[in-house]
């Protein structure tokens, strides 16, 4: 079977004799997996070794429990991206199936951290599990590699009085608090999509916007009217300040959930066709339904003006 996912942009095989293994899913690579990437990075600087980032996809859960599959942070390629920044030289993403659920703590081991990777040094979070039904833990993890030619090293979880977790980050998110994500996630929430033709309502009421469908089986800030930045990932890499809605625009029927960007203080901007990431700054409000086009027009640039604040 196969075990490796290619992933454009995760790294060559590392061509040493060995390496710096750390290992989770990492969804979001929120400040807890970044810590484990930093110690892993002091180890490797050390031992002149390069470090591997383990991680799985899909989902471990979506795989033995798809109706509690959580709605991810990042998808597959923006975690690579995200791992690599944080101080990978490499990153395996593990095809995860059942077959690969079935396989024993040692069976994992040797597969992936002895046959494939020649692991000397492996960094995980003090709770860290693996194996078929999670039966491995940082003991026997440390007791495999003490007869397998690797040591272990297990790092504190990090965080205040809540540890720091991509759950809390999907809470927060779900909440609107994507001023609370960004605290845990390091950098703001984000969204990422390809920019769509609307109904081009905003155009005709002085504020068009760049309109990006909600990413299926994503996690995106619950329904209201936020302040961000939007980033056009194309090569001009252009960064502006935005108001931007999440949801269904309850004032107009027929609406499908999208996130629509209106970019503040430029003029003849066409987004369209173009890959966009949206970076959540502050909620604004939540969403309202209005009951006449000019009692919105005057919240949209009051909106705007608030965001502008926030932004400036």
């Amino acid at each position: 079977m196969a075990i490796w996912r290619d992933v454009k942009g995760a790294g060559a095989a590392p061509s040493t004799a060995s390496t710096v293994v750390t290992i989770g899913t990492f969804d979001g690579v929120h400040l807890g997996h970044q810590s484990l990437l930093a110690q892993a990075r002091s180890v490797a600087d050390a031992s002149g070794e390069p470090v591997v980032a383990v991680t799985f996809d899909p989902h471990p859960v979506s795989v033995f429990a798809p109706d509690r599959a959580p709605r991810l942070l990042t998808d597959v390629e923006r975690r690579v991206e995200l791992l690599l920044a944080g101080g990978a030289d490499a990153v395996r993403v593990l095809a995860f199936d059942r077959a690969m659920a079935a396989w024993s703590p040692d069976d994992f081991a040797q597969r992936v951290l002895v046959d494939d990777l020649q692991a000397a040094h492996v960094v995980v979070g003090e709770n860290f599990t693996y194996g078929s039904k999670a039966a491995g833990d940082v003991a026997c993890l440390a007791d495999f590699g003490s007869g397998h030619g690797f040591a272990v090293e297990s790092v504190e979880l990090a965080g205040g009085s809540e540890e720091y977790s991509s759950s809390l980050v999907r809470r927060l998110v779900g909440e609107g608090d994507v001023a609370g994500a960004a605290a845990v996630l390091g950098r703001p929430a984000e969204v990422t999509g390809t920019v769509v033709h609307g109904d081009h309502r905003g155009r005709e009421l002085g504020y068009p916007t760049a309109n990006v469908p909600v990413p299926a089986g994503l996690a995106t800030p619950s329904d209201g009217v936020y302040a961000a930045w939007v980033l056009d990932l194309g090569a001009a890499g252009e960064r502006w300040p935005a108001a931007v809605s999440v949801g269904d625009n309850p004032t107009f029927e027929g609406v499908d959930r999208r996130v629509e960007s209106f970019v503040i203080d430029r003029t003849g901007l066409d987004l369209y066709g173009h890959r966009i990431r949206v970076e959540f700054v502050d909620r604004l409000r939540g969403m309202e339904a209005f009951d006449s086009l000019d009692s919105l027009v005057v919240q949209m640039a009051a909106d705007v003006d608030r965001a502008r604040q926030i932004l400036s």
